[in-house]
């Protein structure tokens, strides 16, 4: 749990840190700022994977989390667990990405991510980095969430995602709530964050179910041994 809160920290103050930073410089091209934003997220991944894979499986996602306890690979018990230290690590997270960049440490986003296109990205975005999890699996050794395949690809997937989707790729249910109180670049408004996190969670299943049908034998043998 101590594992996933400061993933999910540093995660936080990646993603707001990088894009105060890439809005500050970039002179107000949106594209510049958007791609210091990526890179930064797409780096800090792989590395926080790395770092914490061995420990707590580096899910930082509580979509990841339950996706991986309905397939047996995280004890219940855990889950509630797991997903408060992943939303309060998020939040510590935006607060010291704030406080390094001199901005209220909580303040509501204004920034508009609301439609059906942008929930649907976030659909996509989300079923994609699942579907790249359980595909990475069947590089499995002897852990259920592998560091090395996983980060690398996670790592990928959300720099790419950050730009193919319309909502930017945030994927990640703690992620969209913690930068609804960041009025920044990386912002986006609570009262469109409900409808991210439920496109966020049935990405994840449909992914999970997918992956089921594709190679059952593969997330079988994940948590058999």
């Amino acid at each position: 749990m101590v594992a996933e809160m400061i993933g999910s920290a540093l995660l936080l103050a990646a993603v707001v840190g990088s894009g105060i930073m890439g809005e500050r410089l970039a002179g107000g091209n949106v594209a510049i700022a958007l791609l210091a934003n990526t890179l930064a997220t797409g780096a800090t991944l792989v590395a926080l994977i790395l770092t914490f894979g061995p420990i707590s499986g580096a899910h930082l996602n509580p979509a990841v989390t339950l996706a991986d306890a309905w397939q047996g690979g995280l004890p219940w018990h855990e889950v509630p667990g797991y997903i408060a230290a992943q939303l309060g690590g998020a939040f510590l997270g935006v607060a010291a990405a704030h406080l390094m960049f001199g901005e209220p440490v909580f303040h509501a986003s204004k920034h508009v991510r609301a439609g059906g296109a942008q929930i649907f990205s976030e659909f996509v975005a989300t079923f994609g980095l699942l579907a790249v999890i359980w595909g990475c699996t069947r590089l499995r050794q002897s852990s259920p969430m592998p560091a090395s395949p996983v980060a690398f690809a996670v790592g990928a997937y959300i720099t790419g995602a950050y730009w193919f989707t319309a909502s930017t790729s945030f994927a990640n249910p703690a992620v969209t709530l913690a930068r609804s109180v960041s009025d920044t670049f990386a912002g986006i408004r609570p009262q469109d964050a409900p409808g991210f996190i439920l496109a966020q969670l049935a990405g994840a299943c449909a992914a999970t179910l997918l992956f089921r049908w594709l190679a059952p034998s593969q997330i079988e043998a994940t948590y058999e041994g």
